[in-house]
């Protein structure tokens, strides 16, 4: 079974396009875990009308991806774990046949424990940065895991075996940011990590085209280089964009 695990946080606007997407995955055993992090607006009531569970996290502690997705995770029944963005909202291929690209990459070699797929801002919404600079960043995550295999990955879109995720006790809850890459270096560690070039997910570009590619690479590249060398965010909070 595959447990399709999706984090949200006031996703009114395009949850149900994303959740329209996934539900069309018929060939393969599946679930689809909504895990909402208090949402205010109709994010939970959207998700009960598609998803198989709805888990809201109930701790007094401040949530973040890293708490949702484990939230997701630990009511999921899956052999493996998709965790999708709610703004990615279509594949390149048909559900079904993006699905069978995936399965057929972990049932031919068993080492490997983690994949990733290219990631574009989709058709209509794209601009010529948003192509050059995702080009840039998939080139990287290529060869972070299938060259060099020391592990990356952007949180957009992540397919794990679970016995790895749990073996590694899930995503580090005390990243704000950064826990994706962190997730796919630790797994590098363990086995395989991969980006599946023939496949690809498209979401709405929506950080960039608010704060600027400027402004966004900035912010990454601080936070990748305090990661490095102190495995903490240099970020207090990783604030929505919606």
């Amino acid at each position: 079974m595959i447990s399709i695990i999706i984090p949200t946080l006031n996703e009114e606007t395009i949850l149900e396009k994303n959740l329209k997407n996934v539900k069309q995955i018929t060939r393969f055993p599946m679930e689809i875990i909504v895990a909402d992090s208090r949402s205010t607006d109709k994010t939970v009531e959207i998700a009960a009308r598609y998803a198989d569970k709805v888990v809201v996290y109930e701790k007094q502690d401040k949530p973040n991806a890293a708490k949702g997705r484990n939230l997701g995770a630990q009511n999921a029944q899956g052999e493996y774990l998709m965790f999708v963005d709610a703004d990615v909202f279509r594949f390149n291929l048909e559900p079904d046949d993006f699905v069978a690209g995936l399965i057929r990459e972990f049932e031919k070699d068993e080492k490997l424990l983690a994949a990733t797929v290219n990631l574009l801002v989709s058709p209509g919404m794209e601009n010529f940065w948003d192509r050059v600079i995702l080009h840039i960043v998939n080139s990287l995550h290529y060869l972070n895991n299938n060259i060099f295999h020391t592990g990356s990955s952007s949180g957009e879109f992540q397919f794990i075996r679970r016995s790895a995720f749990e073996k590694l006790g899930g995503y580090n809850e005390i990243l704000v940011a950064s826990e994706d890459q962190d997730m796919f270096i630790r797994l590098a560690k363990l086995g395989k990590t991969k980006l599946i070039r023939s496949l690809s997910a498209y979401h709405t570009g929506r950080r960039p085209h608010k704060i600027g590619w400027p402004k966004l690479i900035y912010i990454w590249m601080k936070e990748l280089a305090y990661y490095k060398f102190t495995k903490k965010s240099a970020a207090k909070e990783w604030t929505p964009i919606r």
